[in-house]
């Protein structure tokens, strides 16, 4: 296992980011909206108001008041039922705690000592954002490195756990931690995302050598266990399923060969910066096929007529929220949402730095995976997400898979 992940700790990703400001469950849709579409992973962590807030809150009162993360596809998937499309103004000012799916297993609070392969691992485990005690003073647990924080190289005044070897059992991290506090007791904290972690790690490649230029067919990464939707299938099945992890939908239409090809996505990267007012009714009303194409209609005109004359008396405007029915997006000739960008898709022969640096630079959560000799040949075999990359940078080089053989040959000898 690479050192980095040994003698790094969470407290060297902190330097820089902002401190968390809590979006609660009793704020508004639309302006949920608006803070998705400044938030990290496509979603806002939502927490519950502090019945004292005078009161000194430990972790685990913090914890227990942490509802879960809103995404993008949660907005649309509840704007797009009939009842919030026959009334709009009154769905985007519904309480987030009616839309929020809870699930307080997403975020773990942790110290800033918290060594990255622990981190790592409530990861790899489903914990998708990590809260970090933000403090002047910490401790730092690498005997090896002296810990950057705040701008600051601070010497280790403690080294009791500087020699822990590759073998140490995760479970026993906690376990390692000085015996008196390794931060100051406050209230300051920031959020780490998988893709702060993705980030950290790009600038690391050199540590994670040879990982980093394997493919991702040979360490594993292609995750076939994927969602989706056939193109002629109505686009509303994305609000009746839960797409798991990456939060994604494939659209699809089969080969004659019975493969299948990957014609766009619903998901919460593409629905993150869009109209959400528009994409709901596009979700309620068309095929998962031109849901991705943006096909327009007559009907869909006449509607969003309707939604303009309607929202320009209403104080919460549709500029205000996120949409814009009367924007360069609608009109003679345009969708009435703008799907046509292609997913992004990668090789199974990709590397593994490829396909990070890939999501990194389009912000994206998930990479599908195809495989074919031109693009026109191209047929869907999986999918890589956070969890998958955070899996096989952790691999060890004995477990990967040495002259990895494609999916389409191995589905060929199970058929024959």
């Amino acid at each position: 296992m690479a050192s980095v992940f040994l003698y790094h700790v969470v407290g060297d990703l902190t330097v820089g980011k902002p401190e968390l400001e809590e979006f609660s469950e009793t704020e508004t849709v639309a302006s949920a909206i608006r803070a998705i579409r400044e938030s990290t992973e496509c979603g806002i962590s939502v927490w519950k108001r502090r019945t004292n807030p005078g009161m000194i809150e430990n972790n685990e009162m913090r914890q227990q008041r942490f509802v879960g993360i809103l995404t993008s596809l949660d907005v649309v998937s509840f704007l797009a039922k009939p009842q919030c499309l026959d009334d709009h103004s009154k769905a985007i000012k519904t309480l987030v705690s009616d839309v929020v799916v809870p699930n307080n297993a997403l975020l773990k609070i942790v110290d800033p000592g918290t060594r990255l392969i622990d981190a790592l691992e409530m990861m790899k485990q489903g914990v998708r954002r990590l809260l970090v005690t933000k403090s002047t003073v910490w401790k730092g647990m690498s005997k090896r490195f002296s810990i950057l924080y705040h701008g600051k190289w601070l010497k280790n005044m403690d080294g009791s756990c500087g020699n822990l070897s590759a073998n140490t059992s995760v479970s026993s991290s906690s376990s390692c931690s000085s015996p008196t506090p390794a931060y100051m007791n406050n209230n300051n904290f920031c959020c780490l995302s998988r893709e702060d972690i993705i980030r950290f790690l790009l600038g690391c490649l050199g540590a994670l050598a040879p990982l980093p230029l394997s493919s991702i067919s040979s360490l594993g990464a292609i995750n076939q266990n994927y969602s989706s939707i056939d193109a002629s299938r109505p686009a509303s099945e994305a609000m009746q399923k839960h797409p798991g992890d990456p939060s994604a939908f494939a659209i699809m239409e089969s080969t004659p060969e019975g493969h299948h090809r990957i014609l766009g996505e619903i998901s919460v990267s593409k629905l993150w910066k869009c109209d959400y007012l528009a994409a709901a009714w596009a979700l309620a009303n068309l095929s998962a096929g031109q849901f991705v194409m943006g096909i327009e209609d007559n009907v869909s005109s006449r509607w969003l007529n309707d939604v303009c004359d309607h929202s320009k008396p209403r104080k919460h405007s549709s500029t205000n929220s996120g949409f814009n029915p009367a924007g360069p997006s609608f009109g003679v000739g345009r969708s009435t949402y703008r799907g046509r960008s292609a997913p992004l898709t990668c090789k199974t022969t990709s590397s593994l730095a490829a396909v990070m640096a890939q999501m990194l630079s389009h912000r994206a959560t998930h990479v599908w995976v195809t495989e074919g000799k031109d693009d026109d040949d191209d047929v869907l075999v999986g999918v890589v997400g956070y969890t998958d990359i955070l899996a096989a940078v952790t691999k060890q080089p004995s477990s990967m898979v040495p002259g990895a053989r494609s999916t389409l040959e191995l589905r060929s000898e199970m058929h024959h």
